[in-house]
């Protein structure tokens, strides 16, 4: 899901790096193990993989980049280095299996599209709700999944699609997402929708268009349609869930520049984090599910 917000499938890359380490690929992953505390330092990085070793934007630091604003459940407070919210409370674990203090982490404001386009980076990883995708990572690298992600249609209270329970039912109604996301694309390639979905350039300006009826309903991740419809709608409800399309679920991983040295580093500080339960502690923390309906 991205391919965002309020609060975005995370996450939760074949590296030639990694085989020797078992590591899992960006589709599937490997399941977490026993619970582990939020933040553990759960195992000592490689050598090779110290903060020491790493070629890093900024001599000594860690520089994680995110989306302006930043929404929750993934940040609380629109404040990424709180350490509250699960994509912060992920980055620092990954930093801290680097070496990194949370002292030594320097956020930077990424627009989303930036995050997946062409070129060279201003940081060193990016966590905003990207989705690993094939077509994605022509332009960038991705680390192993850190949250295996859900799509889900928001509504409000009375509208022509509340209530409705198989995506067949959604084919009349007029949708929109936030462009260039995957959430867009369960529109168009899922539901297929009678009339072309609406692309908006922030989620912030889809709720805006659902609370002026403009469109029927928008399409979101699952934790961004429990914020919605908890924080952003007076009236949202959520009409469910949509279908795992494809052979391997959708996964949020970490978005690296093309080639970069750190990729492998940080695809084994977020294996570590998985296989050690910390991953899903952190959901059971930040990401709790609190069930939706699932549309046939």
């Amino acid at each position: 899901m991205p391919q965002r917000r309020p609060l975005i499938a995370v996450t939760l890359l074949p590296l030639l790096a990694l085989a020797a380490c078992g590591a899992p690929t960006d589709g599937g992953g490997a399941q977490p193990g026993s619970p582990a505390g939020p933040g553990t330092s759960v195992s000592s990085p490689p050598a090779e993989c110290h903060k020491s070793r790493l070629d890093v934007t900024h001599p000594g630091r860690l520089t994680i980049g995110t989306d302006k604003p930043a929404y929750e459940p993934w940040f609380v407070g629109d404040d990424p280095s709180t350490g509250k919210g699960y994509e912060s409370a992920v980055a620092y674990a990954i930093a801290d299996q680097l070496g990194f203090e949370k002292s030594e982490v320097t956020w930077v404001d990424v627009p989303f599209n930036t995050a997946i386009s062409p070129g060279p980076k201003d940081f060193d990883l990016d966590l905003n709700q990207i989705s690993i995708s094939d077509e994605r990572r022509k332009a960038v690298d991705f680390s192993t999944g850190y949250y295996t992600v859900r799509q889900a249609v928001v509504t409000y209270k009375g509208s022509p699609i509340e209530g409705r329970t198989t995506v067949r039912d959604l084919a009349d109604a007029r949708l929109g997402a936030q462009v260039g996301t995957t959430s867009y694309t369960a529109i168009t390639s899922q539901i297929e929708p009678t009339t072309a979905p609406n692309a908006y350039d922030t989620n912030d300006l889809a709720v805006q268009a659902l609370k002026n009826h403009q469109i029927d309903g928008l399409v979101v991740d699952l934790p961004t349609a429990f914020f919605m419809t908890g924080a952003q709608l007076e009236d949202g409800v959520i009409v469910g869930q949509l279908p795992q399309s494809g052979g391997r679920p959708e996964q949020f991983g970490a978005v690296l520049d093309k080639g970069s040295s750190l990729t492998a580093c940080i695809s084994q500080a977020v294996d570590a984090l998985r296989e050690e339960g910390t991953l899903a502690d952190l959901e059971q923390t930040w990401l709790k599910d609190q069930g939706a309906p699932e549309l046939q």
